[in-house]
């Protein structure tokens, strides 16, 4: 067990509450004047806003195995529903350091149905999945449903014959109640209602929301109508001097049977637009449950002595550079909202530009709980910027992300995205090109700036190792390592993996 504060009773309640796939540019008061998310703003209002916050992973589930076991992709093995349920994970550090760990939602563990360090959970996965072992019908969300006589929407893109010319957005057909993000907020706020506990706790809140389909609830559709929608950011041509892994990306997602399936070859601007109005509508339904969720928790005197934490593990394309989803680099996936609100200090709506990783929010729940951060960790706290920093603080001058064999290293001025094994990457000179509309890799001007943060980050993928830092498995000795031939472009699944490798450690 690790070290704990000796004081439990002046131990702060945690909450931890986090979207699915929400982009940064979506919360009203950081400027976004076409969303209506007045819970997002309230926090933004008592909080302190990181705006320039990045995830570990460009997809579900290697952004949150890395953000719960506080390893990148490639210490985890976990790209995609590959099994990282057992790694251990910084909530059982809570658990055994005395708190009361409970998780309302989706948490995207694989193999699904296992604790985590978690005393109670409800469980919730993706709104479409119909495989039992990726978070199927049996979740509880399912189970809720069928108790009721409901059909839960497992296969609603292939039941809807326009689904394509919607770009999935559908509203909710459904009473309101049997809405996923809406179960969701009511399991969580029940919970909160009947807590009698003597333990600080740890609550995670983990909407399926705004991930696909974007199936607002009609009435906060309606709120959109009408409304200007920002246009979708791209060029004519611009996959030429792209490597061809984005290619791929289209074609998968244009031909696929999973749930991620559109067609993103030929849409309009108002194809676009209704897209977006059906996805910020959405976050509206989500952000609705979040201010009732945090209504519960004041109501209870939680929020007295608490640090509550909001996030989203990825963005979405949303349409910029004539695309849709994740698995890629692009700002517009990686780029996430963060707010941090410390009852304990007054923060007032400040906010921070300052490079930060969501590989940081462990590091920061564990120190506010008075808990010995664990070394194999790669993240930091972030409660020197709710306090008072030390003289030798310094902010990150990187951050990192990796997926389907790309890695990230993104500053305030350049982004680079290596993909392992092959000639052609990406380099943007975010100064001159904010929107990542030009590659400069390859480019004979800009050589030795390439041949220098290549170095750069190949030393980072090196030292960032569990080897290094003595960590061991608890019980996984498979490690899958997603790295492909140099002839190799396919994006996503089984191809793209080779045999997984076998380590005893």
């Amino acid at each position: 067990m690790t070290g704990v504060a000796n004081n439990a009773a002046s131990r702060p309640n945690i909450i931890l509450i986090m979207t699915d796939q929400q982009r940064f540019d979506t919360i009203g008061a950081w400027g976004c004047d076409y969303m209506r998310t007045p819970a997002m703003d309230r926090l933004a209002a008592e909080g302190l806003s990181f705006r320039n916050a990045f995830c570990p992973g460009a997809t579900c589930v290697a952004s949150r195995a890395a953000i719960f076991t506080g390893m990148y992709p490639h210490n985890t093995g976990a790209y995609s529903f590959d099994h990282w349920a057992d790694h251990r994970n910084w909530v059982e550090d809570l658990n055994e350091g005395g708190y009361h760990c409970v998780n309302m939602g989706k948490m995207h563990f694989t193999p699904r149905d296992v604790a985590g360090g978690f005393h109670e959970r409800v469980i919730v996965e993706n709104p479409t999945s119909k495989h039992m072992d990726q978070g199927g019908a049996d979740d509880d969300w399912g189970r809720f449903m069928r108790i009721h006589g409901v059909q839960r929407p497992n296969d609603r893109n292939q039941t809807d014959p326009e689904w394509l010319q919607k770009y999935q957005g559908v509203p909710w057909h459904l009473e309101e109640k049997f809405h996923s993000d809406v179960f969701i907020g009511d399991s969580a706020k029940a919970w909160i209602r009947d807590y009698k506990g003597e333990k600080p706790f740890f609550l995670q809140v983990g909407f399926t929301g705004p991930h696909e389909p974007w199936d607002p609830l009609p009435r906060h559709l309606d709120m959109y109508d009408g409304r200007e929608m920002p246009p979708a950011v791209f060029r004519e041509d611009e996959l030429d001097d792209k490597p061809p892994q984005h290619a791929a990306h289209k074609e998968m997602h244009a031909t696929t049977g999973h749930e991620s399936v559109i067609d993103m070859y030929s849409p309009d601007a108002e194809d676009i637009a209704r897209m977006r109005r059906h996805y910020y509508a959405k976050i509206t339904t989500v952000d609705e449950q979040l201010g009732q969720v945090l209504e519960a928790l004041e109501s209870r005197g939680f929020l007295d002595n608490s640090l509550l934490l909001f996030c989203s593990d990825h963005g979405e394309m949303l349409g910029d550079h004539t695309m849709a989803y994740k698995w890629l680099m692009y700002d517009p996936i990686v780029h996430v909202p963060l707010i941090v609100r410390d009852s304990r200090r007054e923060q007032s709506g400040d906010e921070t530009q300052d490079l930060v990783s969501l590989m940081d929010l462990g590091p920061t729940i564990l120190a506010a709980a008075g808990i010995e951060v664990p070394s194999y960790l790669e993240g930091r706290s972030l409660l020197p910027y709710v306090g008072e920093k030390a003289d030798d603080f310094a902010p990150r001058e990187w951050v990192f992300c990796e997926d389907n064999y790309q890695v990230m290293m993104r500053g305030e001025r350049y982004k680079m995205v290596y993909y392992i094994g092959q000639e052609q990457g990406e380099l943007y000179d975010l100064e001159q090109d904010p929107h990542e509309l030009w590659n400069l890799w390859g480019k004979a001007e800009h050589q030795a700036l390439q041949n220098e943060l290549l170095v750069r980050l190949l030393r980072w993928l090196a030292s960032s190792t569990y080897y290094n830092a003595g960590y061991r498995r608890q019980r996984s000795k498979q490690y899958g390592m997603r790295w492909p031939s140099a002839d190799n472009a396919v994006m996503h699944g089984a191809e793209g993996r080779p045999v997984a490798r076998s380590f005893d450690l």
